[in-house]
């Protein structure tokens, strides 16, 4: 009779060589390959514009741009891994912010403005989530159509003009006072979405689920989950952020405009692609989309401090997704 050996208490412990491949297996190669993206396009503008580049404004100037793309990017991640896409979130942006600053809205001050930015963005992501998970209409169509609406609803409340915001406590969160230990108010809403997101993700049953379905709606449906009703909230939660964006965004201007938003949807999905989710779904992290939205707003910041063209700009980021697309395929190939 033949024996096997398992391992139990008395076992010795895996050598330290083991151990350390263990630990470096941990690491996700995509993170660790944007953080020396980061480092790279950090030294080319010490190098080319030190005083302008490394100074405490300008790096103020780059979180607080990328905290509003930022909490849209983290919605659209969740949309992604669940299998979906959210072609809307830039025209629900716009139509958030000028909702929110109608002179009828302001009347009742900040809870006012951002309980209105939200509501909006919850009953777009509504709209969006019912047509698609029980219409049932494809992704790409109905958020198709509900950018074309929310663009022109905005567009119609606001008549094309700027809608200046007049309540100082929203406006206030915009200046240096507001600012906590030299970190603006903006950036401390998008570290905490980005960790609400992170928790979320990994450490609850919708996040597990999310995966899930965006892996193999078919078996999931055979699992017991209920894989309309994640799909629905996975808009919700997308149109949530987008309301949440839509203040930021009325902070950092003080106004409502019905250009608000423009090209949100690119931006995000493309910052969401190079942290590493699969567009098919069932994949992706909220750290990966974080890390691509510094990426890209860093990018932005260094070309227009060095003067170059926004054409090359677009170019080195089309570049860059091309490249994380390449990479995403090279690691599936076995």
């Amino acid at each position: 009779m033949s024996t096997t050996t398992s391992p139990g208490k008395g076992s010795p412990p895996p050598p330290a060589k083991s151990r350390a491949k263990v630990a470096v297996g941990r690491l996700d190669l995509g993170h660790v390959s944007l953080v020396a993206v980061l480092a790279i396009l950090t030294l080319v503008g010490g190098l080319t514009k030190p005083s302008e580049f490394l100074s405490t404004d300008n790096l103020q100037l780059i979180l607080t741009q990328a905290s509003v793309i930022g909490v849209v990017t983290v919605g659209v991640t969740f949309v992604i891994i669940g299998g979906g896409i959210d072609l809307s979130v830039g025209a629900i942006v716009a139509l958030c912010s000028v909702w929110a600053t109608t002179v009828a809205t302001q009347e009742y001050g900040l809870l006012g403005i951002l309980g209105c930015a939200v509501l909006v963005g919850v009953g777009c992501g509504l709209i969006n989530g019912m047509l698609i998970a029980y219409g049932p209409m494809v992704p790409f169509i109905a958020t198709l159509a509900m950018l074309a609406s929310a663009r022109g609803l905005a567009e119609q409340m606001s008549d094309g003009k700027t809608q200046i915001v007049t309540v100082n406590s929203v406006l206030d969160l915009g200046l240096p006072d507001a600012y906590v230990l030299g970190v603006p108010p903006l950036v401390m809403i998008f570290a905490a979405v980005s960790i609400i997101g992170w928790l979320v993700l990994n450490r609850t049953t919708f996040g597990r689920r999310t995966v899930a379905i965006g892996g193999n709606p078919e078996a999931s449906r055979l699992a017991g989950i209920a894989v309309k009703r994640q799909r629905l909230m996975l808009y919700l939660l997308s149109g949530l952020c987008c309301g949440i964006a839509a203040f930021m965004l009325i902070v950092l201007t003080g106004s409502g405009q019905n250009s608000n938003g423009n090209l949100y949807e690119l931006d995000a999905i493309a910052a969401a692609i190079i942290g590493g989710t699969l567009l098919s779904g069932g994949r992706g992290t909220i750290t990966g989309s974080v890390l691509g939205v510094l990426v890209f707003t860093t990018i932005t910041n260094l070309f227009a401090l060095n003067n170059l063209e926004s054409a090359v700009q677009q170019i080195a980021k089309g570049a860059i997704i091309v490249a994380a697309v390449l990479i995403q395929k090279g690691r599936k190939t076995p």
